[in-house]
């Protein structure tokens, strides 16, 4: 089906050429091509032949390949049955809760596992343990994650209401009437006011601004405060808030089917028989807040799960970490162990009945129904199986839930993670990924909003040769400016932002004294600029600007007396130190990415022509007049200093026109301007033969404020070893800066790749010949990794670490990463990254931010973390292993798909090496120290065995064994688990690289695992045979045998507990209160149950249940038996002695010899290091990194976003003059 084809003139009619100054650099050819065509959805796939992105054309269909919508038309929208606007993320109901969450949670293999032993435990022939010891365990289970389950998802039903239940204005019926969001649907017309959020993905159609413009904040989205504009068609514009046209509007939209594809829109809208093309600047997203627009209207094109917003939250996955997916093998590993040994004691059991069972029959009668001794051995397996496995006990499961529950709650009541300013607590949204935490490798960080504050702060400038900015004290020594620096004074300026600060006030006095060069710098400031002002309150200025970058100037500008009032199409009125002064507005020599220089030409009150310009300084001195050189020298000077300091500079200059110039000069001007063809080249051209021959004023120097502590936490990260990698939408300049300013990139590197060819073929040389510098001979066939990566499928490949020759850091671009990520590009860009210490990725959308981490994810075994605070970094929060999100001014969306939030970045790294590596510690200790545990109180059975004639007969007693993990040993391991740490928060972040071990999972892996186990069958042979060994044919001291069966469990089960309790106090490092309680309370209760379930009461009243009667008073009154006990603890734990005092001694690891140097600190204490601010060494200066889109001086010299002004309001405290 051929495209539809919206003729020239009709674009020009609805303001598509003119509209397209705001899609950014070389995408606007193929944007003007595009935007007037239907049906067209953009998708990047590897084409057959040269593997470069391309256009699929997508068309009609049943399916949803292209929205189709009515305005005003219930029920033809209604045939595509197209989702509503209600948002579901809740998982249960009141009548699904109990069935679906018992189904999820017997998905698990352990939860099943041990059902199918409780339906075991009820055959009678096999029940060797008593139903309840399973049943007990399993419903504790159970119910905790089912509750933990529900208060989860009560909360995502409270968050789902709020949202549905908002109100809304929404056109029914020729009258305005309120709404809940969740009503909403597609086709409706809904009425936005200012300082709402926007309900839907829609269309605008009217607004109250001129020219149906709308100003728009999209932190929610992107993370952005700046204000951005969109604009109506011109021919819904006319609707205006006329309730009957708006009614009868029957405008019929055909666009794309929904996506996550937050800066693309194409489609077109066919009104009374003609086409208008639609484009995403006519597009107002759910998220966004509508700002300084009275009202606006809007014709819903996608709602509810189909908005962009909802599209960009990414599918939820389920996460698990690193130690529970070695657990589950672990668990694999061990129910084989445990079937090997059912094996071997059944084919015992059978062996035995063979050939002495008969002689036994009256001890061990078979059961009924067991007529032979194959029937006999498979029984026993069976038996067995019950009896052995609390080698994986469900109480396990129990423990690590509750050991990350209690880690959750130290980071939600951290207050070293509480942000003062916001009143905003650090969450853990999830409680299961806590030890995670303590073993990043890579972190992912968005720019805006998460290390930086979106603020940009005037900070020094040079003006005529002289620096200022800088404090110095009475001897002429320069100060460091502090909060207690007093700061300048401007109460004098009745117009002046009380929030601007300014700490040099040789400024001021040069602006008092008429310093003819100071006026004109502040003057050029007020005047060169794209910056809309609007007067809410009499003399109170609120200034809409496209970039922080032009607030900081304009503001600075007005503080030091030359105050940017108004502008109009044709005029820009400034008050100049009292005096209102109005300049005619000649022309706007437009910002763009190739030119970094923006000019504006004025005609004085005097009636002096005069171009004011401002740019990179780089450009700016190319276009100087030659008498200027001695200045250019200073500014340079100046410059050097600035970027040393990290700081954002540009130059400032000016020209005075001849008036035959500029009129010749202006009707190339208009010439250009009116093009059909080559325009943007052409006003190229003439913007050159203009901006020549200009004198320099100065320079100024901006900070790009940085999160509070972020140059402090990247550098910590970096101690330990975590690589940093910044992914943004931001300009690569922009980014740039922001990495050195972070000392993310520093003039130490050896070198700084810069990645930003136009090809796939490009891309992949680009990056070879930065790996060829990085590690000579990695291009040839003979490197080990390239080797590895011939002979292995791409798919199971795990990448292998390399190591480059030096330091390096690496920026590539959104275009050369669309290519880089590629199928067969993708490993050389993975394995040039990653051999560089920093990576920065800029103009990346968010679905390449998720790639990106994916691609980390998929071919190295690390953990990785994303952090952001936009909607746009929600499916890179979803792609990594732990999601961060900022939870600040910035919008909710990142928050709330994330699995920790905090309000600054600074917190991470408290974050990471303090819970983080605590909670890895703690669950390696308790998983090391669980399964020792269970394998030594489980294979005594084992070794029972061989004496039993293989019967399936417990050691224990019944009583024992189900309360052995609950109750005896669970609150010692608990209280280590939750409380232990081996140095405390400050040691913990004043030496990072103690977080290594959790990096490369050196606590707890296989091997760990193996040595527990090893240790475990130690200790189970020591407690078995040291016990048989004392009581075989022993009799007390009045002759009685004391080797009976009773007698012999309660030895071996007090000699176990009182072995795994010495245990548990060998491997804690930091004692509490609680420890001690739980310790020695465990074995206080032990014995106090004891004596309790052993009493002749109990037996007299149950003896089938309470069969041990008078066996622990009988027993425990034996010096022997004691002395029993103490050899058998002895024997199993001197060996542990030993080993550790020998590795300490002769094999100390990298972590023992920190912890040692720590020690000898707290013993020799020193002086903490000083706090010192990180600045950024570097002579590199930064240029014209403005982030607003070009193309916007063009709307203001329109007129078509500029109101009709009333008369001015200063009263008789300013004069004109015009």
């Amino acid at each position: 089906m051929p495209l539809l084809k919206v003729p020239f003139r009709k674009q020009n009619e609805i303001g598509v050429c003119f509209r397209k100054e705001f899609v950014k650099g070389e995408d606007r050819e193929s944007h003007n091509k595009d935007v007037v065509s239907y049906g067209i959805s953009q998708k990047t796939w590897k084409d057959g032949k040269s593997g470069l992105p391309a256009t699929r054309t997508l068309t009609r269909t049943r399916k949803e390949q292209e929205r189709h919508l009515q305005a005003n038309n219930k029920e033809f929208n209604e045939k595509f049955e197209y989702a509503n606007n209600a948002i579901k993320t809740s998982k249960y109901n009141f009548f699904t809760f109990l069935p679906l969450n018992l189904f999820e949670q017997f998905q698990r293999i352990a939860n099943a596992y041990f059902l199918f032993l409780l339906f075991l435990q009820f055959i009678p022939q096999i029940a060797s343990l008593a139903w309840y010891t399973t049943v007990i365990p399993l419903a504790l289970v159970l119910s905790m994650t089912g509750v933990k389950d529900a208060i989860d998802d009560m909360f995502r039903h409270k968050s789902d209401n709020q949202v549905n239940n908002r109100p809304v204005l929404v056109l029914v019926n020729g009258m305005v009437k309120e709404e809940k969001w969740m009503n909403i649907k597609v086709g409706d017309i809904i009425k936005l006011q200012n300082n709402s959020s926007v309900t839907a993905d829609v269309l605008l159609l009217s607004s109250s601004e001129p020219c149906s413009l709308t100003y728009i904040e999209t932190a929610e989205l992107d993370g952005e405060t700046n204000l951005k504009v969109k604009q109506a068609l011109t021919v819904t514009s006319n609707l205006e808030d006329n309730l009957e046209k708006l009614t009868t509007f029957k405008g019929e939209v055909r666009c794309d089917p929904p996506n996550n594809r937050l800066d693309e829109f194409t489609g077109i809208l066919i009104h009374e028989d003609e086409k208008y093309a639609l484009n995403n600047e006519n597009i107002l997203l759910r998220g966004c807040t509508i700002r300084n627009t009275d009202w606006c209207y809007g014709l819903v094109v996608y709602a509810g799960h189909d908005s962009k917003l909802m599209q960009n939250s990414g599918k939820t996955v389920f996460k698990r970490t690193s130690i529970d997916h070695l657990m589950n093998i672990l668990v694999f590993w061990i129910f084989l162990f445990l079937v090997g040994m059912c094996f071997i004691l059944a084919v015992g059991h059978g062996i035995w009945q063979t050939q002495k069972g008969y002689y036994f029959q009256i001890y061990l009668p078979w059961e009924e129904g067991i007529d032979s001794v194959g029937v006999a051995t498979f029984l026993t397996f069976w038996s067995y199986i019950i009896i052995l496995n609390t080698v994986v006990p469900i109480s396990l499961y129990v423990s690590v839930e509750i050991i990350r529950l209690g880690n959750s709650f130290y980071i939600n009541w951290d207050r070293k993670m509480f942000c003062i300013p916001n009143n905003t607590p650090a969450q853990a949204r999830t409680t299961t990924l806590n030890e995670e935490l303590g073993q990043i490798q890579y972190v992912f960080s968005d720019k805006t909003g998460t290390l930086t504050q979106n603020i940009m702060i005037f900070n020094k400038c040079s003006i005529n040769g002289r620096s200022y900015g800088d404090v110095y004290n009475m001897t002429g020594q320069k100060i460091e400016i502090t909060e207690e620096t007093e700061k300048v004074d401007f109460s004098y300026n009745k117009l002046a932002d009380p929030k601007f600060s300014f700490y040099d006030n040789t400024l001021v006095e040069a602006v008092k004294k008429g310093d003819t060069m100071v006026h004109l710098f502040f003057l050029s400031l007020s005047l060169c600029h794209t910056v809309m002002s609007e007067e809410k309150v009499e003399g109170e200025l609120v200034y809409q600007a496209q970039s922080p970058d032009e607030e900081a100037l304009v503001t600075a500008a007005r503080n030091f007396g030359f105050v940017f009032h108004s502008r109009t199409s044709e005029t820009i009125t400034v008050v100049e130190l009292g005096i209102i002064k109005v300049y005619k507005l000649l022309a706007i020599l437009d910002f763009d990415n190739v030119r970094k220089r923006m000019s504006v030409i004025v005609q004085t009150p005097e009636g002096k022509v005069v171009m004011f310009c401002k740019g990179a300084d780089t450009i700016i001195w190319e276009l100087l007049h030659s008498s200027c050189t001695p200045l250019q020298d200073v500014t340079m000077e100046h410059l050097d200093e600035f970027a040393g300091e990290g700081l954002r500079t540009l130059a400032v200059a000016f020209r005075e026109l001849d008036e035959k110039v500029f009129q010749s000069w202006s009707r190339k001007h208009h010439e250009a301007s009116t093009s059909l063809e080559d325009r943007e080249e052409m006003l190229g051209l003439v913007y050159e033969e203009i901006e020549k021959d200009m004198m320099l004023i100065g320079a100024t120097a901006i900070e790009d404020k940085l999160q509070d502590g972020v140059p402090e936490t990247i550098a910590t990260l970096i101690k330990a070893n975590i690589n940093m990698w910044v992914l943004t939408g931001d300009k690569q300049e922009t980014a740039v800066n922001i990495g050195y300013s972070c000392n993310m990139l520093h003039d130490d590197m050896d070198e700084v790749f810069v990645i930003e060819a136009k090809s796939s073929s490009m891309v992949q040389q680009e990056l070879r010949s930065a790996r060829s510098k990085m590690k000579p001979g990695s291009l040839l066939r003979t490197d080990p990794v390239t080797a590895l990566l011939a002979q292995s499928e791409t798919e199971a490949f795990i990448m292998p670490e390399e190591v480059a020759n030096g330091s390096y850091g690496l920026v590539i671009d959104g275009h050369s990463l669309a290519h880089a990520l590629e199928e067969n590009v993708e490993l050389e860009l993975l394995r040039t990254a990653c051999m560089c210490k920093s990576v920065i990725c800029c103009r990346v959308t968010p679905l390449q931010k998720a790639q990106v981490v994916e691609l980390v994810r998929k071919y190295k075994p690390v953990v990785t973390l994303a952090i952001g605070d936009g909607a746009n970094d929600v499916s890179m929060i979803k792609a990594a292993h732990i999601g961060v999100g900022i939870s600040g001014q910035e919008g909710m969306q990142a928050m709330l798909a994330s699995d920790f939030s905090f309000a600054q970045f600074r917190f991470l790294q408290r974050l990471l090496f303090v819970h983080g590596r605590w909670s890895y510690i703690r669950m390696c200790k308790f998983l090391r120290y669980f399964f020792y545990k269970n394998f030594t109180f489980t294979l005594v059975h084992f070794w029972y065995g061989f004496f039993s004639g293989f019967s399936a007969q417990t050691v224990y007693d019944e009583w024992f064994i189900a309360l052995y993990n609950l109750t005896y040993t669970s609150l010692p391991v608990l209280a280590m688990s939750l409380f232990d740490q081996d140095v405390n928060d400050l040691w913990s972040l004043r030496f990072p690289e103690l977080y290594e071990p959790g990096q490369y999972n050196l606590y707890f892996n296989k091997k760990e695992f193996v040595k527990s186990i090893l240790h475990g069958i130690y200790s189970s042979f020591v407690l078995f045979f040291v016990t048989y060994g004392s009581t075989y044919n022993s009799v007390q001291s009045n002759g009685k045998n004391i080797s009976d069966y009773q007698s012999f469990a309660l030895i071996v089960q007090t000699s176990l507990l009182v072995l795994v309790t010495v245990q548990v106090g060998l491997e804690t490092a930091y004692w509490t209160t609680v420890n001690q309680f739980f310790i020695w309370g465990s074995l206080t209760l032990y014995f106090s149950l004891m004596f309790l379930l052993y009493s002749d009461g109990l037996y007299l009243l149950l003896p089938h249940t309470f069969r041990f009667m008078g066996t622990a008073r009988n027993t425990l009154i034996l010096p022997q038996v004691w002395l029993t006990i103490l050899l058998t603890v002895a024997l199993c734990v001197l060996p542990v002695i030993l080993y550790r005092f020998l590795r300490m001694e002769f094999w100390p690891t990298k972590v023992e010899k920190v912890l040692n140097k720590i020690r000898e600190c707290m013993k020799n204490p020193v002086p903490p290091p000083t706090k010192t601010r990180l600045r950024r060494t570097s002579s590199r200066r930064s240029a014209y990194a403005f982030a607003h889109q070009s193309g916007f001086g063009a709307l203001i010299t329109s007129g078509k976003n500029v109101k009709s002004r009333a008369p001015f309001g200063f009263g008789d405290n300013y004069s004109s003059h015009k």
